[in-house]
């Protein structure tokens, strides 16, 4: 495809042909929605794969338990299953775009699995579903010029994207970010968990618990503040968050986030040697 058709593609979302093999799953769900809400794809030219059950969701789009299928009738084939059950997965194809959102599985062997040099290993999280993901993504040597304004609009649908420079860098991203939501859930239940041990409500816990994540999440948002800055202003305030952050730092608060991040890219880099 040459640059100007890619182009025309992006922005009018009329031809352009994409398959998602494991497309009834939350991940592949969720960005099949959000590229058809974008208009980056039409519903007819949208191909799904199942394995049992077929879902409801996207009746124009054509559902199929063929992943071959799938990947012959498409432009782009995204990959959105578990590592393990890619193992097994063994589908040509044949030069096309091929983008992976499968924690840890190595760019030259999603090539040489699926016979193509334009290979992308990406990673969004759970947020897709709300298009508030944020997807770091990789590109093969061999990929194409006019491939990057469609792999950037299909993870703009989902929310913020960025290339990054290496593998080592989506290993490390896939824990900070391909957590999604699970990493303040944890500090969200542990608040939680002291307000009730104290003697609150939990339905009371929980409110003042999950509307404070809400509201510093909007807040970040809108202001893109460094951490840094908003941790050292409540610091330097010297108010009873001042001495909340200093007694959880002394009790190893950074050690354990550190020691966590590690254990992900570690897990990462496993997932990888296994491919």
């Amino acid at each position: 495809m040459g640059t100007n058709r890619s182009e025309s593609r992006v922005e009018q979302g009329k031809d352009l042909r994409i398959g998602i093999i494991g497309g009834a799953g939350w991940l592949g769900g969720a960005m099949a929605a959000a590229m058809l809400e974008s208009g980056i794809v039409a519903p007819e030219n949208l191909a799904l794969s199942y394995r049992s059950t077929r879902p409801d969701r996207f009746p124009c789009a054509f559902w199929t338990q063929d992943n071959q299928a799938l990947a012959d009738r498409s432009d782009i084939v995204i990959l959105s299953v578990r590592p393990s059950d890619w193992q097994d997965l063994s589908v040509t194809a044949d030069g096309k775009l091929v983008i992976s959102v499968m924690a840890g599985i190595r760019l030259a062997a999603l090539g040489d699995r699926h016979r193509t040099h334009r290979a992308v290993r990406a990673l969004p999280n759970a947020a897709a579903e709300v298009r508030k993901s944020y997807t770091p993504w990789l590109a093969a040597d061999g990929i194409e010029d006019a491939d990057r304004p469609i792999i950037r609009a299909i993870f703009d649908a989902c929310g913020l994207q960025d290339e990054v420079r290496s593998e080592a860098e989506i290993d490390y991203l896939t824990g900070l970010t391909g957590s999604g939501p699970a990493f303040p859930a944890l500090l969200a239940d542990a608040m939680m968990a002291d307000a009730v041990s104290r003697g609150l409500d939990p339905q009371v816990a929980r409110r003042a618990v999950n509307m404070l994540l809400i509201g510093a999440g909007r807040m970040l948002e809108q202001r893109d503040d460094c951490p840094a800055e908003t941790v050292r202003t409540f610091l330097d305030y010297r108010g009873t968050t001042a001495a909340a952050i200093e007694a959880m730092t002394r009790a190893g608060f950074r050690a354990a986030v550190a020691e966590g991040l590690t254990a992900a890219q570690e897990k990462s880099l496993r997932l990888g040697d296994a491919s």
